[in-house]
């Protein structure tokens, strides 16, 4: 029986490659975007994370037109990037009911057919900030290492009903957001990187495509870098 994984943020970036990795290797895959709009063919669905409506309304029209959803990759984020006294409520808001609140969220919602199935995967994408801590991040910083205790905390909840809930922290990945940046701050990236690049999104995909595998059965609670050797020690 074919399995229907959903990807958050999957039309671009590391959500995309993960998207079609998991397609690949015989998924049924769903990607949910605000825009409902998916390139390479990719069957979508429009979420806003942030909106508990817009992910019930997003997993019933999955569920209705695929079935139930049984790998979930939570992994839709946004950046509102700026010193703490500067930052404004909103901006502290939406970061946190966006990468963390609407993490949760979806994990809530899809657990019904994984403890009915008996099974399941969920993935959430996390960052190497979560531990490290990245100035003009304060925001980020917190949704993302938040994900590491609401995974590790789920994972004891429902490792009994053979669900698996796995945390992936990148690091500095080449992506839209990344390409941005002035040449000083890609310097000093690279100066920290002991591997001295950036990874590529399809590095990052083939992480998740194992933790969403059968191969991967034994493996919960797990905080998995991939991050170069940045967070080394973190």
């Amino acid at each position: 029986m074919t399995e229907i994984a959903l990807v958050t943020g999957g039309n671009r970036g590391i959500g995309l490659a993960t998207a079609l990795r998991l397609r690949a290797s015989g998924h049924e895959v769903v990607v949910a975007c605000r825009s409902g709009r998916a390139p390479e063919a990719l069957a979508a669905v429009a979420m806003d994370v942030a909106n508990p409506e817009s992910i019930e309304a997003g997993f019933a029209k999955v569920e209705a037109d695929f079935g139930p959803v049984t790998i979930l990759v939570a992994n839709a984020g946004i950046t509102r990037d700026g010193l703490l006294m500067r930052m404004s409520d909103a901006d502290i808001d939406d970061v946190l009911n966006t990468n963390l609140a609407g993490a949760i969220r979806l994990a809530r919602r899809g657990l019904p057919a994984m403890l009915k199935a008996r099974g399941g995967r969920i993935i959430f994408i996390s960052s190497v900030v979560g531990m490290l801590g990245s100035a003009g991040q304060v925001n980020y910083a917190a949704a993302k290492s938040g994900l590491i205790g609401a995974g590790r905390s789920l994972a004891r909840e429902v490792g009994s009903r053979g669900i698996t809930v796995n945390v992936v922290t990148p690091g500095f990945v080449e992506t839209d957001m990344t390409s941005g940046l002035d040449a000083g701050r890609k310097a000093a990236i690279m100066g920290a990187v002991p591997l001295g690049r950036y990874a590529q999104a399809d590095e990052v995909a083939a992480l998740v495509q194992f933790l969403a595998s059968v191969d991967a059965g034994y493996i919960t609670g797990a905080v998995i870098p991939i991050d170069g050797g940045l967070g080394m020690g973190h």
